[in-house]
């Protein structure tokens, strides 16, 4: 399988929710064997991760360096329970209770000093745990020099603590290098803020957890295949009980708003055709030099087609999946997002691009089974 006749960019959206991420290395590695190869790249917080370390590797290399990571990162001994969903359960509260106290190898680890007796401003002072391990791990599995030369774009959110504004590093702009990705996850107050340049980020998933409109204000030219990755989703059964409250609550926090998004882009897609059409209905010679640029600036939009691929919960799942690190768990996710981007590929009639003046068209192969 190859992308589809008429597209001209295949991108690859990638929305952060910690241990979850491992069900986008799945999604990635169905890309892969189906020979789809993403031109563009981007992610926030641990999809930021993801996406670096896909942009920033050859083909042949970029599906053992996303294994080396969550192997890494998940590399703690659990123990062996019994089947059924309570054991599950019980095993994912221990693991999550591990990373609480120890942190996760290669990825953060806690500070020597307690984050109460630290000096006022320090990094200690201001989150639980240090990422200088992440650090390493990125320079590690990250090629930043194939970032700034290679073909793959790659851009990743973060929000500018003192402002609050989310801003993006993209590679189409700037150097990136290991401070950008870890900027992009650095969600408070576990994980320290991250200085790039003068200014000091924050996890981009505060603000905004998918990079699906960034893509499509950043892509003005070309007709786009997009893969978007959601680890939150937002629709859910209503809760019973406390946990399922705090769990239904971050979904709905971080859940990406794909409809808003889409049905906002159909709106200004429409307008604009509209305004084309107005522009060309006039005489030539009644145009001003600026309108005549704007009519042909819009005589080709471009159009989208998105496959939304979303993590599905399990029963035994609790609201700390997020930071459940465990092997077992990361081998789940991992699978399902193989199993889910298999099941959307092997609807050829969904891979077809939008005809012209459609504007954006979305699958998602849970929702419309």
């Amino acid at each position: 399988m190859s992308r589809p006749p008429g597209c001209h960019r295949v991108a690859l959206v990638l929305q952060g929710g910690g241990a979850l991420g491992a069900y986008q290395a799945g999604v990635y590695q169905a890309l892969e064997e189906n020979g789809i190869a993403p031109d563009f790249v981007a992610g926030v917080s641990i999809g930021a991760i993801n996406a670096a370390i896909i942009a920033g590797n050859p083909p042949a290399r970029r599906l053992e360096r996303l294994r080396a990571f969550w192997e890494r990162i998940t590399d703690r001994t659990t123990f062996l329970l019994p089947e059924g969903d309570s054991f599950r359960s019980a095993a994912g509260m221990w693991s999550t209770l591990s990373t609480i106290w120890q942190g996760q190898t290669g990825f953060f680890a806690p500070h020597t000093l307690s984050t109460w007796l630290a000096p006022r401003g320090s990094a200690a002072a201001t989150s639980f745990y240090d990422t200088e391990p992440l650090r390493r791990t990125l320079a590690e599995l990250v090629d930043f020099e194939l970032l700034r030369t290679g073909p793959v774009r790659l851009a990743v959110g973060a929000v500018q603590v003192d402002s609050g504004n989310l801003t993006f590093f993209d590679t189409a702009t700037q150097e990136l290098g290991p401070q950008h990705i870890m900027a992009s996850g650095a969600l408070p107050p576990a994980l320290p803020m991250v200085q790039v340049g003068t200014d000091w980020f924050w996890d981009g998933g505060i603000v905004s957890n998918t990079p699906l409109q960034y893509l499509l204000e950043s892509c003005a030219e070309g007709d786009s295949l997009v893969f978007q990755v959601d680890l939150f989703p937002a629709r859910g059964p209503l809760p019973r009980d406390m946990g399922e409250v705090l769990g239904r609550q971050k979904d709905i926090q971080y859940s990406s708003r794909t409809r808003y998004t889409t049905d906002l882009y159909k709106q200004v897609f429409g307008l604009k055709q509209q305004l084309f059409e107005a522009l060309s209905a006039l005489p030539e010679a009644a145009l001003t030099s600026a309108q005549r640029q704007q009519r042909d600036a819009l005589r080709a939009l471009p159009e989208y087609l998105v496959f939304q691929l979303i993590y599905q919960q399990k029963s035994w799942e609790g609201q700390a999946k997020d930071y459940e690190f465990s092997a077992t768990t990361m081998q789940e996710h991992w699978r399902s997002g193989h199993e889910d981007t298999m099941r959307t590929l092997n609807r050829r009639d969904w891979m077809v691009m939008p005809p012209r003046g459609t504007g954006i068209i979305t699958h998602d192969v849970h929702r419309e089974t």
